[in-house]
């Protein structure tokens, strides 16, 4: 066994750590508008990157077809968003925002970009940027592994 093992100075250990704390405050602010992480990510998705067939913002979220119509049920119960056919081809279903969802996009959008801002501020534009290319790095090849956020 080896005997420099400390769990603390571990990259995953680090990552994961980020990431809880990230996904914390940033959930906390959301529930007070009733969306959560998965949630707004569609939102978003949807009404900020024009993402909108179920597939793509699958995809784009990076979870499955399954938990992503899951999700789309809730939302559209939910009054967020809605869901229609494209008229070229009866088989496809398009996605939109509603007037309730823009509301949330709107009421969140400074706290979740507070957020972000929150841990990007300890860091140097310089730290930024290599942060963001060592991730970017990482990842790479690795998003299809993915079956969850």
């Amino acid at each position: 066994m080896p005997k420099d093992y400390h769990l603390h100075d571990r990259l995953g250990f680090k990552l994961t750590r980020l990431s809880r704390l990230m996904q914390g405050r940033l959930e906390a602010g959301l529930a007070e508008h009733d969306l959560t992480r998965l949630k707004w990510c569609i939102l978003s998705g949807v009404g900020i990157e024009g993402h909108n067939a179920p597939s793509e913002l699958a995809d784009h979220i990076g979870i499955t077809r399954p938990a992503i119509s899951r999700l789309l049920k809730a939302m559209i119960k939910d009054g967020l968003i809605e869901r229609s056919l494209v008229e070229d081809d009866g088989r496809s279903r398009q996605i939109s925002v509603t007037a309730l969802g823009s509301k949330k996009l709107d009421a969140c959008w400074p706290m979740v970009e507070a957020n972000q801002e929150h841990f990007l501020n300890k860091l140097s534009e310089a730290q930024k940027d290599a942060l963001n290319d060592a991730l970017r790095d990482m990842i790479a090849g690795e998003a299809d592994m993915l079956e969850d956020l």
